[in-house]
């Protein structure tokens, strides 16, 4: 899975299984993802921390108090940073720690700030997997959200066979996969979204335009991300930066955005119209204008939507409806103009909907479905498009 984007604490506690880490590391960061190593003190005595700094390219941190480090708080800085906190191979030791609320070092101080998934990994002699305490502390640190990543049977550093040893890392590697992407129902799957607004030039320096921030279709790309897809953004103009993740394609005007959508999108499983284009154009002048009075003809400009409507073959079409009046009636009449298979509506007249705000209201209109909706931030929106939009049947 691509992790572009996503960030992952890596703890290493001191075991022999050390050295296995250094796989796991160098797999998520071919993958993508930016790493940073947390070694406990007796970890550095099975693996230098010089190596996993050659692997990620960051730092390696072990000491609370490090003189060379940046001024910040570190353990709250990467605390809020990263997305999971793994920790592979975990000793008995550190289990007992978290489980006792103990934060004696730099990583379980981290640990206890840290708010998102948490994944552990141990590894250890068979005597001590089963043992009483084990058991019983790792089961304290289950019921408080943590995941586990169950030790295998296998021949054990000290000679002795059974349950204890660190898992394999494809195990870890999907551990930290289904954390980060709990819903992972569009893999496999493209999606292109146009975000954004275009403009219409007047002259070579004005412009006519409109608010879209892009925050909807930021929003979409981010949900899509989440689940697994492919994502291709055809971007207008937009005040937010886009997911890293996402393969992007600029463009400026309405024209432009029809190509790149035409090509982009016709082997996608999905089209999701977010963005807002320039519906007209004009014959602009060649030099800037400085006349007092000009006349400027508007002509209507292609359809987006339409143009791809006509021949969308098994892609998905979902479009967005900006009403100020009549919202049901203008939207099922916009869905049947365009050949879509789902409209996103929204009064854009209603407090907290509509261009540059963080949330909004929508009802969601497929041929045989009417779904209203109250006021959700716009991921939430994006979630339940993707939702209803995956229920279609072409």
């Amino acid at each position: 899975m691509n992790l572009k984007g996503k960030c992952v604490a890596f703890g290493v506690t001191g075991g022999i299984a050390v050295y296995k880490a250094c796989d796991a590391v160098s797999t998520l960061v071919k993958a993508g993802a930016d790493v940073h190593v947390v070694m406990t003190e007796n970890a550095k005595e099975f693996v230098s921390p010089l190596t996993f700094e050659t692997l990620t390219k960051n730092k390696v941190i072990s000491l609370t108090f490090d003189k060379d480090r940046k001024w910040e708080v570190e353990h709250i800085a990467l605390a809020k940073k990263a997305d999971v906190f793994v920790v592979a191979p975990c000793t008995a030791n550190v289990v007992g720690k978290l489980a006792s609320g103990i934060a004696d070092d730099f990583l379980t101080t981290t640990l206890m700030a840290f708010e998102k998934p948490k994944i552990i990994a141990p590894a250890m002699n068979t005597a001590m997997y089963h043992n009483p305490a084990f058991i019983a502390n790792r089961k304290t640190l289950s019921e408080r959200g943590y995941s586990f990543v169950d030790a295998v049977s296998g021949r054990l550093a000290c000679g002795d066979v059974g349950d204890g040893k660190l898992a394999e890392t494809s195990k870890i590697i999907s551990a930290i996969e289904d954390a980060l992407f709990p819903k992972r129902d569009l893999m496999g799957k493209k999606v292109v979204i146009a975000v954004g607004s275009t403009r219409t030039y007047l002259d070579p320096v004005r412009f006519v335009t409109n608010s879209s921030s892009g925050k909807m279709g930021k929003a979409l790309a981010e949900e899509a991300i989440s689940r697994g897809a492919e994502v291709t953004l055809v971007k207008g103009f937009v005040s937010v930066e886009m997911p890293k993740e996402a393969n992007v394609v600029s463009v400026k005007t309405t024209i432009e955005m029809c190509q790149a959508v035409m090509t982009e999108a016709k082997d996608a499983d999905y089209l999701i119209m977010a963005a807002a284009p320039s519906d007209y154009t004009v014959e602009a002048f060649e030099q800037k204008i400085k006349s007092t009075e000009f006349e400027i003809k508007f002509t209507k400009t292609v359809d987006i939507a339409a143009e791809f409507g006509k021949e969308k073959g098994k892609t998905k079409l979902v479009v967005f409806a900006a009403e100020t009046e009549n919202l049901i009636e203008n939207a099922r009449a916009k869905m049947l103009k365009k050949n879509a298979d789902m409209v996103v509506a929204n009064d854009v007249t209603r407090e907290g909907s509509g261009f540059n705000v963080d949330t909004n209201i929508v009802t969601l209109i497929t041929a045989s479905e009417l779904s209203e909706y109250s006021l959700m931030t716009k991921r939430k929106v994006a979630e339940v498009i993707f939702d209803t939009a995956q229920k279609i049947d072409l």
